[in-house]
């Protein structure tokens, strides 16, 4: 049976790298998906920042699940020629650190445009990216989220079809969940696409809420998956609670999040207690 690799965004739990690695090796996670340290974005790191990540990375033996890079994370009518660079710039940090995965999202669309007005658009701008992550030799995962073009579960596999592979998801039913769309459904329809998981749990009126307090189906999900693939995959802690301020503009929906923390350390450590109750009920 294929193993779950539990991984985190650790950057919910503190700014500083040295403090999100000794996090995960108390909590005994062994891989990190970078997105933020030190105050800088992985996307904004000098190769000299990845170097001194890369030494401390070996320093409390963790290792890099995934790049929690932006990238597609722009207007469709931006500058599609400067995140071409940036994109390059991400697939060397993800050799540099021997990432294998990339986490990236599918352009927010102009206004007043419709979705089949920029799929060619949107299609182009992403072979071209998949082309210099190729050359890299890096893994492109796409994540859905709200407002960008792939939303829904359909959205994403016609994203994903069109590329015949090449292009692979990152599944989070905790945002096809605050979009209003069934998680179990969604995962069925895009299960041969399935690479990784971001894991945060959601209550369809709005809040984001611990694993397996949420509507979210986490562990029917992740026991079918590893029922059905042969491939040990990485399961990347997300939870977004009292760390994610941007969560309502996000999804035009206002609400009080039932779960109440004193910090986002006390957020993050519940987090990591509450998935890992759902890891051992598989």
């Amino acid at each position: 049976m294929a193993k779950m690799m539990l991984s985190a965004f650790a950057d919910e739990y503190a700014g500083s790298l040295v403090e999100q690695l000794e996090a995960l090796n108390g909590f005994g996670i062994k891989y990190l998906e970078l997105r933020h340290a030190d105050g800088k974005n992985v996307a904004d790191m000098t190769p000299c920042d990845v170097k001194e990540v890369r030494c401390k990375l070996d320093d409390y033996s963790i290792v890099i699940s995934s790049i929690g890079s932006p990238l597609g994370k722009i207007s469709l009518d931006g500058d599609l020629n400067a995140h071409m660079e940036l994109t390059k710039r991400v697939c060397e940090t993800a050799v540099c650190l021997d990432a294998r995965y990339v986490r990236m999202f599918s352009f927010y669309l102009p206004a007043g445009q419709t979705r089949e007005d920029c799929k060619s658009k949107v299609v182009d701008a992403l072979g071209r990216m998949l082309d210099i992550a190729d050359s890299y030799g890096v893994t492109l995962c796409h994540e859905n989220e709200a407002k960008i073009f792939g939303e829904s579960p359909v959205q994403c596999k016609e994203l994903l079809d069109a590329f015949g592979g090449r292009l692979r998801a990152v599944f989070d039913m905790g945002n096809f969940v605050l979009g209003g769309y069934e998680p179990y459904e969604a995962y069925e329809l895009l299960y041969d696409y399935v690479t990784y998981f971001h894991i945060k749990d959601a209550l369809s009126r709005g809040a984001i809420v611990p694993a397996g307090m949420g509507e979210a189906r986490i562990k029917e999900i992740l026991s079918d998956f590893q029922s059905r693939t042969k491939a040990d995959f990485f399961v990347s802690l997300e939870p977004h609670l009292e760390t994610f301020a941007g969560l309502n503009a996000l999804t035009d929906v206002t609400f009080e999040n039932p779960y109440k923390y004193a910090d986002q350390k006390a957020a993050f450590s519940d987090a990591v207690a509450k998935l890992n109750q759902v890891l051992k009920e598989i």
